[in-house]
């Protein structure tokens, strides 16, 4: 019995012992989660805070990295109101300068307004003269009215030539000594508002010389040489200040190139005087046509164009010295040829005589300062004469639609004359303005009787009249000087003004044997 007593007494103390130590067990992990969920509240926070601030760094880095950008753009903003403030201050001050460019044009203008006013009271005077004399004579001589009148008008002719052109005389010296100081300004101004550096590379040609020692001999005492020679070759020379440099400018470039190789000449040669000048210059104009012979050869065997008249051949060669727009005529009539015989050959026709059509289509241009007309009926009219057919004829005539087409070849030939004219870079209308107007203005000039040459220089502000001296006295010269501005005022616009120069000179040659 005590046995079970004590078995159930070391029973149940041992119960007692193991509830115990699970209840300590039970706290100890109650204590341990606790204390684990204050650790991970405690990190939590501390990460939040971390972040917190990392976030906060990075918004004040940003915020200071547009803040430097703002101030790059306020400056850049600066910059660009001071630019602009100084393009306003230049614009202003430009508007300035031209109200008084205008202002001066005007005085200038009304001066002449009242000079031409006087002249024409001059005039009307002369006219009331000659009538009295007219009733003077009828009532002294006795004579029948047809007959003093014949007398009266051959007299009063060869006087009013004389006193007409004594008072433009008189009055051209007024004129430049009032308003000289003027017409340099305005004639600067015009230069400046029109001429351009593609002008200038296309009428002028550098000559470059050993030493300045040169250009002396090339002027020659009081100018005689460079005058000799721009008479001969129709160019103009400028010598100035630029070392080792002469400078030949005419828009004719036949003309310029015959210059240029002849002053090549001079230089080399040394000897400078009249004489030798016109010698050298005749024969470089005999060596640059045999050079333009050569060019219309080659230009007629790389189109293909077999058999063409010499007179034709020589023409062809020309037009490598002339230009339209810009581009050069003999290389655009060697195109036409190409393509225009491309063509035909595409709708089976006689390609030969395609290429032969679109090769002498411009020739006429080659012949325009000699013959009247537009360069179509010229060219028919010469490709006529020296024995083309009807269909090359034709085509000549008819690529400007000048007239009805008859020959699928004419059609051809503007076609590809208008392709090879509009392909990008290959004209420029400029330029084709520009010697227009040169040669309108050679044109006037030739229109008036006892003219033997005209030389237009200086981009078209000056033109040099050569006149036979048998036919033009020196007063009559004045006169024609006038009307040749007169009429060149009348039906042409340019920019600035004209010069027109009369040159009468006479020349005796004695032969000793």
């Amino acid at each position: 019995m005590n046995e079970y007593v004590a078995a159930g007494l070391g029973l149940a103390i041992g119960v007692a012992i193991g509830f115990f130590l699970d209840r300590l067990r039970m706290g100890s992990a109650y204590r341990n989660r606790d204390d684990l969920l204050k650790d991970a509240e405690r990190e939590a926070e501390n990460l939040g805070r971390t972040r917190e601030i990392e976030a906060k760094e990075k918004f004040l880095k940003r915020r200071e990295e547009l803040d430097k950008e703002l101030d790059q753009h306020r400056d850049k903003v600066r910059d660009q109101e001071r630019e602009l403030d100084k393009k306003e201050h230049t614009l202003t001050d430009q508007e300035d300068s031209l109200k008084k460019r205008e202002k001066m044009v005007e005085k200038m203008q009304m001066r002449v307004t009242d000079r031409t006013k006087f002249i024409e009271k001059r005039e009307y005077e002369l006219e009331k003269i000659i009538e009295d004399e007219q009733e003077k004579l009828y009532t002294i001589s006795g004579l029948s009215k047809e007959e003093a009148s014949e007398r009266l008008l051959t007299r009063l002719d060869k006087q009013l030539k004389s006193e007409t052109g004594s008072l433009i005389l008189k009055q051209q010296q007024q004129l430049k000594r009032d308003s000289e100081k003027q017409a340099r300004e305005i004639i600067g101004m015009a230069i400046q508002r029109y001429a351009s550096d593609h002008t200038s590379e296309t009428t002028v040609s550098m000559i470059d010389i050993p030493n300045d020692e040169m250009k002396g001999r090339i002027i020659g005492r009081e100018g005689r040489n460079i005058r000799a020679f721009e008479k001969e070759t129709g160019v103009d020379v400028i010598v100035d200040d630029t070392p080792n440099v002469v400078v030949v400018s005419a828009f004719d470039t036949v003309r310029r190139e015959i210059a240029k190789l002849s002053l090549l000449k001079l230089i080399q040669d040394g000897r400078i005087h009249p004489a030798r000048i016109e010698e050298v210059v005749n024969e470089t104009k005999k060596e640059m046509d045999e050079r333009i012979m050569d060019l219309g050869h080659r230009a007629a065997d790389e189109a293909g164009v077999p058999n063409l008249h010499e007179k034709l051949i020589y023409l062809m060669g020309r037009l490598n010295f002339r230009v339209s727009y810009s581009q050069n005529v003999l290389r655009h009539s060697i195109e036409v040829a190409h393509l225009t015989g491309m063509m035909a050959e595409q709708l089976g026709l006689d390609a030969d005589l395609a290429r032969r059509c679109g090769f002498c289509h411009d020739i006429g241009k080659a012949a325009d300062h000699d013959m009247e007309g537009g360069h179509p009926a010229i060219g028919a009219e010469l490709l006529k004469r020296y024995g083309e057919g009807e269909e090359v004829v034709h085509a000549a005539a008819g690529h400007h639609d000048d007239i009805r087409p008859e020959y699928l070849n004419t059609v051809l030939t503007a076609a590809a004359d208008a392709c090879s004219a509009s392909r990008p870079g290959s004209r420029r209308e400029t330029l084709e303005k520009y010697i227009k107007r040169l040669e309108e203005l050679e044109a006037i000039a030739y229109g008036f009787p006892g003219v033997n040459e005209v030389y237009a220089i200086q981009a078209g502000r000056e033109v040099r009249v050569m006149v036979d001296p048998k036919k033009i006295q020196d007063r009559e010269a004045a006169k024609l000087a006038r009307d040749i501005a007169k009429t060149v005022e009348d039906n042409m616009t340019y920019p600035g003004e004209v010069k027109v120069v009369v040159m009468r000179e006479i020349r005796t040659i004695g032969v000793a044997r």
